[in-house]
């Protein structure tokens, strides 16, 4: 028998090892999935009352432990600190939310004698859990991204079995370790180890009735072949855009955009990659932002006044540098950053783009935004669509219709006016359309997916 594979987890700020995990074997994985497996009726007999104590408890141990998950997280995926706590205060409100569902999860009547032959005849359906849930989760929010998934899915009744990106596992085993305190039956949340082999195993095993998956396009589209007649949903990228007009507040728009693009050296789905301004206000809005971009704070993810840290991994850092050349040889101009040291990139303000740039296309995935002049309203609307990607939209406007005219073309999944797409708060419906995503997440709409109809119908 060979020896296990030990991942060395290493702070992408300076490779200092925070800890070492195993990674699964194919038997591992097996084990894993056949525990969940167990389970099920025992998860699926948890009455409401039971599954909304143990949530609770989950986020009670959570808002417990702020500083230590907050801390944990920073190491091991270099988000800074200040926005490492605001995600474990997220998760805190995630866990309660899922067991606010858990109490109100319910099914309905139907009028059976509204048919000509159903007289005499109640009928309801009922919402019962859909089984063992395959959960793929990335390195950027480690602890918030994993709580998604896993707080619905014990909502619904349902046990899971979790891959999380094995350069950022230490947050997830963590949560293990809470819900064990917190009571969750043993073997109702499993945690496997490992790169692409593992999480094949994981969504191709035949126990698994849900894959829940949130991560790259390509990714989505190899497990899409694999489901075959599976519940799936997908929570993937995006390259987020804000309209500001001629009529909006044009320091709101400023302190939003230099945020929502820049935090956490944009590693965010939602992050502002591109931003249209009304021709007249371009000027100005520019001057702004590079002034408000040039007080951004880089360096150590562990001090309090850091905005920017490392990406996280070489690769990444690579990456999105050789996309700043490329756009500057196709003739984009450098307006702020553009510069690297190591796994960090300034904050890089871009302008003179245009669509075949992969800067523009894609999702860059880093501390990069376009800053794009237009003309009309209209215009600015038609090009935010034109994008494979469609999760989430700012438009900035004192305009009340043609915010609604925004709300009514954007083909995105969630149109903030006068807020960066980059915000979220964890009871929404949130997710996108086209390559952005299939379903929903938030504990309500997960808990839709992760749950099935059941039909009942009794002759009186």
């Amino acid at each position: 028998m060979s020896e296990p594979n030990i991942y060395r987890v290493l702070n992408p700020y300076d490779d200092s090892v925070v800890g070492e995990v195993t990674e699964s074997s194919r038997e591992d994985v097996e084990n894993a999935i056949a525990h969940a497996a167990a389970v099920r009726e025992t998860m699926a007999d948890l009455t409401a009352y039971q599954r909304g104590v143990i949530l609770d408890k989950a986020s009670e141990l959570i808002a417990a432990q702020v500083e230590l998950l907050a801390k944990l997280m920073t190491q091991e995926c270099g988000k800074p600190i200040r926005y490492a706590r605001g995600e474990v205060k997220r998760a805190v409100e995630t866990f309660r939310f899922a067991a606010d569902e858990a109490r109100r999860l319910h099914g309905e009547t139907i009028p059976l004698d509204a048919a000509q032959t159903g007289a005499g005849k109640i009928g309801y359906f009922m919402r019962v859990p859909v089984g063992v849930i395959a959960a793929i989760t990335p390195f950027n929010f480690p602890l918030n991204l994993v709580a998604h998934k896993v707080a619905p899915a014990i909502a619904a009744g349902c046990p899971i079995v979790l891959k999380p990106n094995p350069q950022t596992p230490l947050t997830s085993l963590r949560l293990a370790e809470i819900l064990t305190e917190a009571g969750l039956p043993g073997g109702a949340f499993q945690i496997v180890i490992g790169g692409a082999d593992v999480g094949e195993w994981l969504i191709t095993n035949p126990q698994i009735a849900m894959i829940s998956f949130t991560g790259s396009v390509g990714v989505a589209q190899a497990i899409s072949k694999n489901a075959g007649i599976r519940r799936t949903t997908f929570e993937l990228g995006g390259n987020a855009a804000m309209i500001i007009d001629e009529t909006a507040d044009l320091d709101g728009a400023v302190e939003k955009a230099a945020v929502g693009a820049f935090a956490y050296s944009g590693q965010v789905c939602i992050s502002v990659q591109r931003v249209y301004v009304q021709r007249s206000k371009y000027d100005a809005f520019k001057q702004a932002f590079l002034e408000r971009v040039d007080l951004l704070v880089m360096g150590d993810p562990l001090d309090d006044t850091t905005e920017l840290g490392p990406l996280i991994n070489d690769a990444a850092a690579e990456r999105i540098q050789s996309w700043i050349e490329q756009a500057k040889s196709s003739g984009a101009m450098v307006l702020a950053g553009g510069g690297r040291e190591g796994r960090t990139i300034q904050p890089t303000v871009l302008e003179d783009v245009d669509l075949q740039m992969k800067v523009m296309c894609a999702e860059i995935f880093g501390p990069v935004v376009n800053l794009i002049p237009f003309d009309t309203f209209e215009q600015a609307l038609a090009a935010v669509n034109d994008s494979e990607f469609g999760l989430q939209a700012g438009v900035f406007t004192s305009d009340l219709k043609r915010a609604m005219l925004a709300v009514k073309r954007l083909d995105v999944g969630g149109v903030l006016i006068n807020e960066s797409p980059m915000f979220r708060v964890d009871q929404m419906p949130y997710g996108g359309n086209k390559h952005s995503g299939v379903g929903r997440e938030g504990p309500r709409f997960a808990i839709e997916d992760m749950t099935v109809l059941k039909m009942v119908i009794i002759q009186s």
